[in-house]
């Protein structure tokens, strides 16, 4: 989307004003599958929940990834139509709840649905079994998060080592386990650590079979794939070679492979148009305030350690400025060193690329303030 249409979009519909470029979408999530043909696509929720977008990756035949009830049924509202049958088909081959820890009354009602649910424990063995014995289980292991952008391996998944004993005492406990699963860390330039990960859970799908378990047939790749924020981002292109030949080199042609691609697929299909509603110099500085920030779209500063370049739609002698958001909290900071031109005034616009993932979907009334209009373009 070029900047003029954005800035006219603004000057119709209001600031601040988040756009979302359905075609750009669909671009996506077509250049995974081309570039991953035996990955099965499971469109990570929480990276942009709006109906809407969930709605397109449902009509592309993309599956889906929910971490929680709310997001598990922003999907099925897409197959309330369908015969009781067809949902069930649907959520056994096209949903997993891929949070390890579930609270109880989750559980409960995510029993009756019958998903694919991830574990890293033996105490949410135990929950399972009492509370969601229907479900199929996938053992998440922990795997090196070197270089990623957002750490997640502290948190979750079992040690490598323990994994093979976890697998044994969920089927003891009357569950079974389809898969294993990891996660290399969101936004993941160090391809290396999807080799090791692939490795590590080769291995133990080995000892998984020599013990009988011959039912451990899916693997989960998780997410991580790296949005091209700017040119020092690797190409997709590059890891998904890389990915090709290990699979296929590591796992026979009977294992399914999944992913759980979120950033990639929606990051580069938004932008947030926004409005000067201050100015001022300080400590030599020139510095502007707009009418959205860190507790609206760009709360990605803040919780996922990202930097959106801000651009102004007018030309001008450019100085390093500072941008804030209109919010009476010092945290409110977008930057504090961003060329733009500095005779910009009040009432002027500016505007973010590459916003889509983990931004809207985390925006709050801090303040009063609300978050910004959301404008989806089909073309």
């Amino acid at each position: 989307m070029i900047a003029q249409d954005l800035k006219q979009l603004a000057l119709e519909h209001g600031t601040p004003l988040f756009v979302v470029d359905h075609e750009v979408l669909r671009a996506n999530y077509r250049e995974f599958k081309r570039h991953l043909p035996r990955v099965q696509a499971y469109f990570a929720v929480k990276a942009n929940s709006a109906k809407e977008i969930v709605k397109t990756f449902y009509d592309a035949g993309a599956s889906f990834d929910v971490a929680s009830m709310p997001e598990f049924l922003a999907v099925y509202e897409n197959i309330k139509s369908l015969t009781p049958e067809e949902q069930q088909d649907f959520i056994w081959d096209k949903i997993i709840y891929a949070n390890p820890i579930k609270p109880i009354p989750t559980l409960k009602e995510l029993d009756q649905y019958k998903p694919l649910v991830t574990f890293d424990n033996e105490d949410e063995i135990a929950k399972i079994a009492t509370y969601a014995p229907n479900t199929g289980l996938v053992l998440r292991i922990k795997v090196p998060n070197t270089g990623a952008m957002v750490e997640l391996s502290s948190k979750f998944g079992a040690d490598p080592g323990e994994a093979v004993d976890l697998i044994e005492k969920a089927f003891r406990s009357g569950l079974v386990v389809e898969g294993l699963s990891f996660h290399v860390g969101s936004q993941c330039t160090n391809f290396q650590n999807y080799i090791q990960a692939l490795n590590l859970a080769a291995n133990i799908f080995k000892e998984s079979w020599e013990r009988g378990y011959t039912q451990v047939k899916i693997l989960d790749i998780g997410g991580g794939f790296p949005a091209p924020y700017d040119k020092n981002v690797r190409p997709f292109a590059e890891l998904a070679i890389m990915l090709n030949s290990e699979i296929d080199r590591l796992f026979p042609p009977d294992i399914e492979i999944i992913a759980e691609p979120g950033r990639f697929l929606v990051a580069t299909a938004a932008w947030v148009v926004m409005e000067i509603i201050g100015t001022a110099y300080r400590d030599g500085k020139r510095c502007y305030y707009v009418n959205d920030g860190v507790y609206h779209t760009f709360s990605g500063i803040i919780f996922d350690h990202c930097e959106y370049p801000v651009k102004s739609f007018k030309e001008g002698n450019e100085k390093m400025c500072a941008v804030y958001g209109p919010t009476c909290d010092a945290l409110d900071t977008i930057t504090m060193a961003n060329l733009l031109p500095e005779d910009l005034s009040i009432g002027d616009l500016l505007y973010s690329e590459n916003i889509g993932a983990y931004s809207h979907a985390s925006s709050t009334y801090f303040n009063g303030f609300p978050p910004a209009k959301v404008l989806h373009i089909n073309r």
